[in-house]
């Protein structure tokens, strides 16, 4: 018998070394017997055995008639489908959204390299696009608004009444004091045609609101941005870039004002921090202390909002 010593401990490599001793003889193997049931009585039906649930889908990118063919990736039981892009960019990068997972990496890189890095985040990777996979189906779940005069919507964490009348021309107006929102529509306008209208009020509400927001964080916080721009992304809510441009997301005109102010202060602290490190966060709170729960609050309250705009 083969054996290493490590301190007062053996351990055997081999209970019978094939070189150095006979191996035990073979036992033989003997069948099992069934019993057999007595005259009149049935014999019980094998168990069945449960089949597994089949893994849900993994959110995958649209794939586009001019665009290069997505590539494929197993991981362990699911099957990953991604778009891949090259750029200048020194490292290989990840982005997320409902639509799937989108990885960017230098042109220097093989195909073999970007695949190990996936599989090197793999759990991260599956646990987002399972968490988008299941926001997607609830949105897809929620009732869309009907379209016809009466109808709410949501507007700065309330509701406000949709009014409609006949008019030559489209044109909205909003009353305050009784939070109804006027549209008159011709008489042969469309449905789109209306909630265009409808989008493009709650926009400039946006615009308005998110410039009077960004001074006055911006104020507080000691920095200045150059320009905003309005998004319409599917789930991200804000971003900024090197060059001081702030984009907000128009749809957060639905949340209440402190949500909104969340986003504002979130955005405006990448001004001093291009990251999400610990500096980052405590630059968060420096102007907005309770920013863990607003943004615990925001991703539950963009899962309850009724549908409005497709």
């Amino acid at each position: 018998m083969k054996t290493i010593r490590v301190g007062d401990q053996q351990l055997d490599l081999f209970a019978h070394d094939v070189s150095t001793s006979t191996p035990p003889l073979a036992r033989p193997v003997v069948a099992p017997v069934l019993p057999v049931a007595p005259p009149g009585v049935a014999r019980l039906p094998p168990l069945a055995v449960p089949e597994l649930p089949a893994l849900p889908p993994l959110p995958s990118p649209p794939r586009t008639a001019d665009g290069p063919p997505l590539r494929q990736l197993q991981l362990g039981p699911h099957l990953l489908e991604f778009a891949l892009r090259r750029s200048t960019r020194r490292s290989i990068g990840f982005m997320i959204d409902d639509n799937g997972l989108r990885v960017t990496a230098p042109k220097r890189v093989t195909l073999a390299e970007i695949d190990n890095a996936i599989r090197a985040k793999q759990g991260w990777i599956i646990s987002k696009l399972q968490e988008r996979g299941e926001r997607k189906v609830q949105r897809l779940q929620r009732a869309p608004v009907v379209w016809l005069d009466g109808a709410v919507l949501p507007y700065l964490g309330g509701e406000i009444t949709l009014r409609l009348h006949q008019a030559p021309r489209h044109r909205a107006s909003f009353q305050r004091d009784t939070g109804e929102l006027h549209v008159w529509v011709t008489p042969t306008g469309s449905e789109q045609q209306l909630k265009e209208k409808v989008k493009a009020w709650f926009q400039h509400e946006a615009r308005q609101l998110f410039e009077e927001r960004l001074d006055l964080y911006a104020e507080k916080l000691g920095v200045r941005y150059d320009s905003l721009s309005l998004s319409s992304a599917g789930t991200r809510w804000g971003s900024c870039t090197v060059q001081r441009k702030i984009r907000l997301n128009w749809r957060l005109i639905h949340f209440a004002l402190p949500l909104v102010d969340y986003v504002v202060a979130h955005e405006l602290s990448h001004l001093l921090e291009m990251n999400h490190s610990a500096r980052f966060w405590a630059t968060v709170e420096s102007i907005y202390p309770d920013y863990d729960g607003a943004k615990q609050a925001l991703r539950k309250r963009s899962q309850e909002l009724p549908v409005l705009f497709n």
